[in-house]
């Protein structure tokens, strides 16, 4: 939105009173103008389109807080004892406590407000929150069902395909053949378990996501296979599969996070529901915008609605749509743009960017360009392209990747007569382009924020090229001992990796190094692994229920040696004869004290199986174990859903079971804490961290090693053993021929299409994460492609020359004064 654009007007239009109106305009004049855009809002829809850095929590926070005032006073002036609420949703819990305590900020110190008149929410538990006060419209009974986040290797996907299979012999049969099959007896056999234990698992996990999350139902899924003529019949397929998965979870009472929206649209179906909710929110706010998946824009649009008008205006689908049901035609963005109306009081706040989440998620940052264009055309388009965090030749290293990127993607792009027949007249016209054209401005002089822009370490960007990964490790020491040195507790840093198996063996390869110089090493890989309570609560109750199992004795002794609640020891001498270490005899020879400690833990642990009720149980072991705040939380979380899994036969071991089944097949989540983020980013410690998991954090100084092509962009793979099947994988032709669906393309792609299709969607995603790296960075930023890498990183020691990232070789060529030659170094 242009800048005399905005509404001059805005605070002597707005209900408020004098006082309140000077502490408004206070609050709007400490804000950048793509901030002030969204304080300036007062009714409608409207789009924030932000560029890393450019303040997005900060700016939603105070604007959230201005509305909430002008709330307040409109209800004062109206006399109406109904005072709604603003709703703000957010990706994650701790984004949203973040949020909460800014806008609690706002209320209490500038606006001296009550710290109420809003909800801070992530989306499924916006959705949750809907469902379970409306139990019998939701058809979620929460006492009785028990949610789970399965994985391929789920019990209910082995099932779902199992059972698919005996119903479909003819189908499987063809699969089995492949493109070509001589009968041989031992192929068949290597074939059917490929088909069983990978392709069909990983199919039906990819699809049932995909597919629900965005209000796909099987007959649908059937409807469009029906538009396809690949041999496998792919969709038809992967129907079935999804209808075999969901009678099993209806069977069970089990839900997924899928069906908490999908539940919370089955309350807004119902016209009294509707309005009651309705009536309670006077707009919704969204930050992360870019994220949303088709049924959660839906949730958000309808109780962003205004009661009294939405019989007209729901259902901003195809032409005749009027009523929102789970399975009701999604908007497209090829279809012809709906009108937004003024009653939709819904602020969206994104950087299409940034969206990182696609390949693995239903997440598409389509929807989030697609709302931000309708939003252009009536002039309710704001971006926020002023940045402070970067020093400036970040911020230029930073855009010049993102338009290289895109130029090479306009001269590689697979359609360009379809792209053609798209106006250009917005940015947002190139929807399949990696990145929307948006490019970070430095802040103007005065900025509100301390040390905007600030002054580079160094050259502020630094490219090296090692000789291996090696000699990688040996750089990266050295320059953090560098930025270390003076003070290691002024600044901050962080390693960006893009698998945590890079993370864990740079963490071993460091640990020395940065013991020596006294630089606290936190490896987020390691002590955020999802699935440890689990694990360790799991090894705990085995051997608490076979003592005398050498194998479950020795899991214990390793629970407990990780938990550093005994001595490191031979742990194998101690597991190779666990009644005389349990309970030795008069005559054994007696025990070192390291052992008599592990004992007594040991035997501690089996007088609590005795003497405590089993739900009580794993409480019990995780304060044995000293678990923190957050691994208690996880823990309760842990115990509150296997014991109502197994409430109607509670036993050791069904209790065994159900834990086993969590362990090596679901993704269970951690109770996050409100200081993850400061866990960190604390000063004077060097953190190794995903470049996923980097996403909305930043740091003085980031080191972004391995850049390599075959990670970043990457490349599609086909597991030798799937190959029987063709030169593609079911999972990934049949999301990229969903999408198309969704994306209200004219046919379905075939199978080499899709298969193209899904290669430009990674190679996309993967420079959009690259992007989001480099942006974490304040003060310095090290990037470095080695000579030799390892082809796979779970065989770290298998060096071969690797190329380089593309982006990288061009970014040495645009900084020449930024690159690190050994001669350099040297000196």
């Amino acid at each position: 939105m242009p800048q005399e654009h905005l509404d001059s007007e805005v605070l002597e239009r707005s209900p408020v009173s004098s006082l309140r109106a000077e502490a408004i305009a206070r609050i709007r004049n400490s804000l950048r103008p793509g901030q002030q855009q969204m304080a300036d809002w007062q009714s409608g829809p409207l789009a924030i389109s932000a560029v890393p850095g450019a303040g997005k929590s900060t700016g939603m926070a105070a604007a959230a807080a201005i509305a909430i005032a002008r709330q307040y006073e409109r209800s004062a002036q109206s006399g109406s004892s109904l005072r709604r609420q603003l709703v703000v949703v957010t990706f994650t819990r701790s984004a949203a406590a973040n949020i909460k305590a800014k806008i609690r900020k706002y209320l209490r110190d500038d606006l001296s407000l009550p710290q109420t008149g809003f909800f801070v929410y992530t989306l499924h538990g916006l959705a949750l929150n809907i469902a379970s006060r409306y139990p019998d419209l939701s058809g979620l009974q929460l006492e009785y069902a028990t949610l789970i986040t399965p994985t391929q290797s789920h019990r209910f996907i082995r099932t779902a395909v199992e059972q698919w299979i005996g119903n479909n012999p003819e189908r499987y049969l063809r699969l089995l053949e492949g493109h070509q099959f001589d009968g041989e007896e031992t192929e068949r056999l290597r074939r059917q378990s490929v088909l069983r234990t990978e392709v069909l698992p990983e199919l039906a996990n990819t699809v049932i996501h995909e597919a629900k999350s965005s209000g796909i139902s099987q007959e649908l899924l059937q409807e469009w296979s029906q538009q396809t003529t690949d041999e496998y019949a792919i969709l038809s397929v992967a129907a079935g599969l999804y209808e075999q998965y969901q009678n099993l979870m209806r069977s069970r009472d089990f839900i997924d996070y899928d069906d908490m929206i999908l539940a919370a649209l089955r309350v807004l179906e119902n016209d009294s529901a509707r309005r009651i909710e309705q009536n309670q929110v006077f707009a919704v706010f969204e930050d992360e915008a870019q994220d949303s998946s088709p049924l959660q824009t839906r949730l958000l649009e309808i109780l962003a609605s205004n009661s009294e008008e939405d019989t007209k205006t729901r259902g901003r689908g195809d032409a005749g749509t009027t009523r929102i049901t789970p399975n009701s035609p999604l908007p497209t963005p090829n279809s012809s743009l709906p009108t937004l109306h003024s009653a939709l009081n819904l602020v969206r706040v994104g950087d299409p960017n940034q969206a990182i989440n696609s390949t693995f998620t239903p997440a598409d940052p389509i929807y989030f360009r697609q709302f931000c264009q309708e939003c252009d055309r009536i002039q309710r388009l704001a971006t926020m392209d002023r940045a402070g965090r970067s020093t400036r030749i970040i911020i230029e290293a930073a855009n010049f990747a993102l338009k290289w990127i895109n130029n090479q993607w306009s001269a590689t792009k697979p359609n360009p007569d379809a792209m053609n027949r798209v106006s250009t007249k917005s940015p947002f016209d190139n929807r399949q382009a990696p990145f929307r054209l948006q490019t970070i401005r430095p802040v103007d002089a005065g900025d509100p924020q301390t040390n905007a822009n600030p002054v580079a370490v160094g050259r502020g960007l630094e490219l090296y090229t090692p000789h291996d990964i090696h000699h990688t490790v040996e750089l990266l020491s050295q320059r953090a001992i560098e930025l270390f040195g003076e003070d290691p507790t002024k600044n901050s840093a962080a390693i960006l990796v893009r698998e945590n198996r890079q993370g864990r063996w740079l963490a071993e390869a460091l640990a020395p190094v940065c013991k020596e110089h006294n630089i606290t090493l936190y490896d987020v890989g390691e002590r955020d692994r999802r699935s440890h309570v689990p694990q360790e609560i799991l090894a705990l109750l085995q051997f608490c229920d076979r003592p005398h199992s050498p194998d479950y004795l020795k899991a214990a002794l390793e629970a407990l040696v990780q938990r550093q609640l005994i001595p490191t020891q031979d742990l194998n001498a101690l597991a190779s004869l666990p009644e005389e270490f349990l309970y030795p005899s008069p005559l054994a020879a007696p025990q070192a004290e390291p052992v008599q400690k592990a004992a007594h833990l040991c035997r501690s642990l089996l007088r609590a199986r005795l003497e405590l009720p089993l739900y009580q149980l794993i409480s019990f072991l995780a304060l044995t174990l000293n678990y923190d705040q957050a691994e208690l939380a996880t823990a309760d979380k842990l115990a509150e859903r296997v014991n109502q899994q197994i409430a109607s036969n509670s036993s050791m071991r069904s209790m065994l079971s159900a834990l086993s089944e969590i362990v090596s097949s679901e993704r269970f989540e951690p109770v996050e804490t409100e200081d993850s983020e400061e866990r960190y980013t604390r000063r004077g410690q060097l953190t190794i961290i995903t470049m996923h998991k980097a996403k909305g954090l930043d740091w003085d100084y980031v080191f972004i090693p391995f850049l390599h092509e075959n990670l970043i962009p990457g490349r599609f793979w086909v597991p030798p053993q799937s190959q029987f099947l063709g030169d593609f994988t079911l999972s990934e032709v049949a999301r990229a021929q969903i999408r198309a669906a969704l994306h209200g393309e004219s046919t379905i792609p075939d199978v080499t299409q899709a298969w193209e299709l899904a290669k430009q969607l990674k190679i996309s995603e993967e420079y959009r994460l690259l992007y989001v790296a480099m942006t974490r960075a304040k003060l310095l930023l090290w990037m470095s492609a080695a000579q030799k890498a390892p082809f796979t990183w779970s065989k770290p020691e298998n060096l071969q020359e690797q190329a380089p990232c593309p982006v990288f070789p061009a970014l040495k060529r645009q900084f020449p004064e930024c690159v690190f030659t050994s001669a350099m170094i040297a000196k």
